[in-house]
């Protein structure tokens, strides 16, 4: 696949690397002579020293033969512009990193509407979600997020004493707007229609609103955490700590930041609404133990230092934190510590670099449609309604779905959601759905 980067920075530097060796054709544009000679020193790959926002640079990189388009520097400006750019001169897919603040402004404005970018993320944000995962579900079997974090996968089992087991789909009186998409029972998966019985012990795969969704997940597992607070203890407060607090305000987390910079304390406090921050160096075991982390459910080390972040956790650890997790901003540290750490009290290391690879990964293909995420049953995939789509203004009810499908979001705009039979659907929405491979062609053939 021809792929063209803007930005060797951490980010663009790592992608370009393993993305090189999985045998793409790279080009690399970025403004830092010394960052492109390491890079030309480094990896397989046409290195341009010039301005990623320049035509003639985009020129140089031959953007009329680009299939996928990363704009990766830590400028919002050039990341929006070069993307928007590459976007009008024919590329078919085109991703921006942003900063989060930028993207957590998206529910005021359509960024990627107006740019024309088909992604736009950060790689804090998906850093926090990672982190967030072990701790708002720490029963569920697996979490994800899709539709721009409005829509939550999860993965959970069915208890022996809940009131789903022994019923039938049409019977569930699920929340609005969410969605049973796949069972898997006794080593077998499907995915499932509206006569389809759950019992005790199956594996399901549920879709919604995260809100709506936990109480889905509440009441399927009966007997997980319901209703417990979690505490949860971060340490710094930059951007990464900064999403993840955010995240956590909203599902009745009572959660503290540990931050030595005051006037950084001072910002936090007038941003967060129901986070406790202290002023302190958490890298000093005495202010732990006088704070009490040792009673902590989570204690979480989200600060630029690797090393802090490592031993901080240990402190935590020996002094009874239950669970400890942290950011790894080196991939192959993070796969290391991830696979050992347990030996030592860190339940997962996350690293910002492979969060943002994982992301990138689905738009790898030259197909019309991205696989989101693999499941036993099949794949969730994405894809956009084209205007003369059989599906285009019919009611999801009045559409004949394949056997083995299950549409699970929407998203038009600025609107995402889990469709009700009465919605209508619109050429270019973009469209997840859970689809077996065998059945994925006729699933197409609707909505292209």
């Amino acid at each position: 696949m021809n792929i063209i980067i803007v930005g060797a920075g951490e980010i663009g530097r790592y992608l370009a690397t393993e993305l090189s060796r999985e045998a793409h054709s790279i080009s690399v544009i970025e403004t830092s002579p010394r960052l492109a000679a390491e890079m030309e020193r480094g990896i397989d790959a046409k290195v341009i020293c010039a301005d990623g926002s320049s035509v003639h640079a985009l020129a140089q990189a031959n953007i009329g033969e680009c299939e996928l388009f990363l704009a990766l520097t830590s400028d919002n400006t050039v990341n929006l512009m070069s993307a928007s750019m590459a976007k009008a001169m024919g590329v078919a897919t085109v991703a921006s990193r942003v900063h989060p603040g930028l993207q957590r402004e998206e529910w005021l404005f359509d960024f990627r509407g107006h740019f024309g970018i088909d992604h736009m993320f950060s790689s804090e944000r998906l850093t926090a979600i990672e982190l967030a995962k072990f701790i708002r579900n720490p029963d569920s079997l697996s979490v994800e997020e899709l539709a721009r974090g409005k829509i939550e996968v999860q993965q959970v089992r069915v208890g022996a004493k809940s009131d789903g087991a022994d019923t039938a789909l049409k019977d569930l009186k699920a929340p609005g707007r969410t969605r049973v998409a796949a069972i898997t029972r006794n080593g077998d998966s499907f995915v499932p229609d509206a006569e389809s019985i759950l019992t005790a012990g199956d594996v399901v795969t549920i879709f919604g609103e995260p809100r709506r969704l936990r109480v889905l997940a509440e009441r399927l597992q009966k007997g997980g955490r319901r209703g417990e607070s979690m505490r949860v203890v971060i340490f710094g407060g930059g951007e990464y700590g900064f999403a993840l607090a955010q995240m956590l305000e909203s599902w009745d987390c009572r959660v503290r930041i540990f931050e030595k910079n005051e006037k950084l304390c001072q910002e936090l406090t007038e941003r967060l609404s129901d986070t406790t921050v202290i002023n302190a160096d958490a890298t000093v075991v005495a202010e732990l133990e006088e704070e009490q982390v040792g009673e902590a459910d989570f204690f979480v080390a989200t600060s630029a230092s690797d090393e802090d972040n490592v031993m901080t956790c240990l402190q935590a650890h020996n002094i009874g934190a239950k669970n400890c997790l942290t950011i790894i901003h080196r991939a192959d540290y993070a796969r290391a510590i991830g696979s050992s750490g347990r030996h030592f009290g860190v339940v997962a290391a996350v690293s910002p670099r492979e969060a943002t690879r994982r992301d990138i990964e689905r738009y790898l293909t030259t197909e019309k449609y991205y696989v989101v995420k693999k499941f036993s049953a099949g794949e969730v995939i994405e894809t956009d309604v084209a205007k003369d789509a059989k599906a285009v203004g019919m009611k999801v009810s009045e559409i004949d779905w394949p056997a083995g499908s299950v549409l699970v979001g929407l998203l038009r705009g600025l609107q995402a959601i889990v469709p009700g039979p009465d919605d209508v659907v619109e050429a270019g929405d973009r469209i997840y759905a859970m689809v077996s491979p065998k059945v994925r062609k006729k699933l197409l053939k609707l909505l292209h």
